[in-house]
């Protein structure tokens, strides 16, 4: 039987060719005084899946609206396809933006919805019937579409809202804080939607949130910002396991994180002694450090193994004592108390009937991980 052919990797910011669509140059906003928008340089490129990834007030809104038109940048330019953005106004920019209240209008239909832009633009009016219905076909709202907004799901208005916005078909795609009117199993069920339709259409979605889970499932690469500076730029699975600060290692995920003083290095193998009359965590690193220099080791609970009897051949093994546990379900994390007080969580999935599971509080345990199970981070 034929062998299926591999897909292709998606990764045009690793070739130096590959021109981007949208290039942030330096970019500061400042309102008054306050510096919403730090000095901040970026490429985003064609079909790429961009989410802007912080707390509140990190900025992430403001290069967004400024994406949108409705800010213009202090300092630096926004260039689109290698057009200036900054005397384009917002209605004439290759972009559109879907807000997180969906701003539908109650008294139209869903199609009615959907066809409101297009008659306001220069498609000729014989081409938004079957423009308005191929939306819904790739929304799956066609059995919705004489219905009002408020006669569908917040997951269909949802999804009207993204209809609308790509009609037009858009170069880019705004889309704030999408999910965050849906629950949770119904937010994660769209974020899939949202995926292959994005991967469908093939136009470039700029996502902003503030939920590590939804940019860590639909992004192709995180910018991780803070205090109006992106932090790390790079693909999920490299800021979870590749954080470059304690920010992002902690902004990202459940983390232990150990601060300690390098005991020696030894090519890519490092000593980091953490706490008194303890053998000292044995890490790899590619980063040069020095004797006595104050450094932190992150590791996640995932990777740290735990056991009521001290394992052999281990890296790094910990003696402690179970402090607390949090059963989730699919998986149980224990916050394990060990030298200096100090508490380390383990995650354990649970494969075994509750029965069956033989650590409990207060028992005497061994934490366990390879010494390349953590990141050893310098800021």
């Amino acid at each position: 039987m034929a062998q299926p052919a591999n897909r292709p990797v998606f990764a045009p910011w690793d070739d130096p060719k590959e021109k981007p669509l949208i290039r942030f140059q330096n970019v500061t906003k400042k309102f008054g005084e306050f510096t919403a928008i730090d000095d901040i340089t970026l490429d985003i490129f064609q079909r790429e899946f961009f989410a802007l990834l912080g707390p509140s007030g990190c900025g992430k809104t403001t290069l967004m609206r400024m994406l949108a038109g409705f800010e213009t940048p202090s300092k630096g330019q926004i260039l689109l396809d290698g057009v200036d953005q900054a005397p384009i106004p917002p209605n004439r920019r290759a972009t559109n933006m879907m807000f997180q209240s969906y701003a539908l209008f109650p008294h139209l239909s869903v199609w009615d919805n959907i066809a409101f832009g297009l008659r306001r633009s220069d498609m000729a009016k014989d081409q938004i019937p079957p423009r308005v219905e191929e939306m819904l076909r790739l929304t799956r709202l066609e059995r919705f579409a004489k219905r009002k907004p408020h006669q569908i799901s917040g997951g269909q208005r949802q999804r009207v809202a993204l209809a609308r916005s790509l009609a037009k078909a858009p170069k880019l795609l705004l889309l704030d804080e999408p999910l965050g009117a849906l629950d949770k199993k119904l937010r994660q069920e769209t974020q899939f939607e949202l995926m292959d339709i994005q991967e469908t259409t093939g136009t470039t979605f700029v996502i902003v949130t503030h939920d590590q889970e939804e940019a860590m499932t639909v992004a192709s690469r995180v910018a991780v910002m803070d205090l109006g500076k992106m932090i790390q730029v790079d693909t999920p699975d490299r800021i979870y396991e590749m954080p470059n600060s304690v920010y992002v290692a902690d902004f990202i995920g459940d983390v232990n994180i150990i601060e300690g003083a390098v005991r020696g290095q030894d090519g890519e193998k490092a000593q980091i002694v953490w706490a008194e009359g303890q053998p000292p965590i044995n890490a790899t690193t590619a980063a040069p450090v020095s004797a006595g220099q104050k450094v932190h080791f992150a590791i996640r609970p995932e990777k740290v193994a735990i056991a009521t009897e001290k394992p052999e051949g281990r890296a790094n093994v910990i003696a402690g004592k179970v402090h607390d546990i949090a059963y989730l379900g699919n998986i149980s994390t224990y916050k394990v108390e060990v030298a200096g007080g100090k508490m380390v969580k383990a995650q354990v999935a649970n494969e075994r009937r509750l029965a069956r599971r033989n650590i409990t509080w207060d028992d005497e345990v061994w934490l366990s991980f390879t010494d390349t199970a953590g990141v050893v981070l310098l800021n």
